[in-house]
């Protein structure tokens, strides 16, 4: 899955020692992911990693160079560039363009991808928490970025991840249904699986049921876990979970969600087929999708049976 299972060692338990994470940056063969202004650097529409001089020039400009990890014996490191004007950051690093990683998803490996969206995560929290939220001070960049710490009050400050929820609702009727809701602002046809924000105090399993009531006013029973991925949003988790609906009953909030639609797995192919496809990188694509494979075999065998004697044949005419 994009953006998870990267196989970079993070290195840390050895991340608080500075002077080895200096003598990284100064190796010939050291990695550097420059970033702009969360943007990935890319020449000929491919991210640039650089070492040797180019890569120490990038670490040169990036006011706090983050420690990414290592790849066997080759450190990786980070360099946020966004001091510079964007023409400054494509010429230091033999760039011609910045793309945002998302777009670079089907031109890039999984690993590769995820090691761009850790990189931008790493960067944007480090540029974005440049003071304390307690007493305002400024806060300096420890354990090769994975910290920083007030220097007036000396409060300690972590990366910041945002879990979100991201679920297929099912109804067992007759047949087999899933609920994909259409968000504001997106085309009459688009149409995906319903995700929220986890909120303080609350269970993955508490804000799965909470979001898809609030979104489609459906009351959702039996959560199951599915699996979990990275999110570039810049620093999201996204956790999928499968429910099972109570009715078929919606109520859309009108707000985040305009429409809700139940999909049996036949429709929901045709759907797709009709060209309205989902995001390579997202797990909701893998929620979908598994979801289908299961009913269009279940459907199948039921078909089956019915046609060898299950069901009720049609009458010769005039009988």
């Amino acid at each position: 899955m994009h953006y998870s299972g990267l196989a970079l060692d993070r290195a840390g338990d050895r991340r608080s020692d500075a002077a080895w994470i200096t003598s990284l940056a100064t190796r010939p063969g050291t990695r550097v992911v420059p970033l702009w202004r969360d943007r990935c650097l890319v020449r000929d529409g491919s991210p640039v990693t650089p070492s040797g001089a180019v890569a120490h020039a990038l670490l040169d400009a990036a006011p706090e160079p983050v420690l990414l990890g290592l790849d066997g014996d080759t450190a990786v490191l980070a360099a946020d560039l966004s001091e510079l004007s964007e023409e400054e950051a494509l010429a230091l690093a033999g760039a011609d363009a910045v793309q945002d990683v998302r777009a670079l998803v089907p031109t890039v490996g999984a690993d590769e991808a995820g090691l761009l969206a850790y990189a931008r995560g790493l960067t944007h929290w480090n540029r974005n928490q440049r003071f304390c939220g307690a007493c305002g001070g400024a806060a300096e960049s420890r354990d090769g970025g994975h910290l920083r710490v007030c220097r007036a009050c000396g409060k300690l400050l972590f990366p910041r991840i945002e879990p979100a929820v991201i679920v297929l609702v099912e109804h067992a009727g007759d047949a087999r249904r899933c609920l994909l809701g259409r968000h504001a602002g997106s085309g009459s046809g688009s149409f995906s699986t319903l995700a929220g924000f986890v909120e303080i105090g609350e269970s993955l399993e508490d804000a799965v049921r909470r979001e898809i009531f609030e979104e489609a006013g459906v009351v959702v029973k039996d959560v199951a876990y599915q699996g979990s991925q990275a999110w570039p949003f810049p620093a999201g988790l996204m956790v999928g979970f499968r429910a099972q609906a109570v009715s078929e009953t919606t109520a859309v909030d009108g707000a985040e969600v305009v429409e809700a639609r139940w999909f049996t797995a036949a429709e929901l192919r045709a759907h797709i087929e009709a060209g309205h496809g989902y995001r390579p990188d997202s797990i909701g694509k893998l929620l979908i999708e598994s979801w289908i494979a299961e009913n269009t075999h279940e459907n199948t065998d039921e078909n089956t049976a019915r046609q060898a004697g299950g069901g009720p044949e049609r009458s010769p005419a005039g009988g």
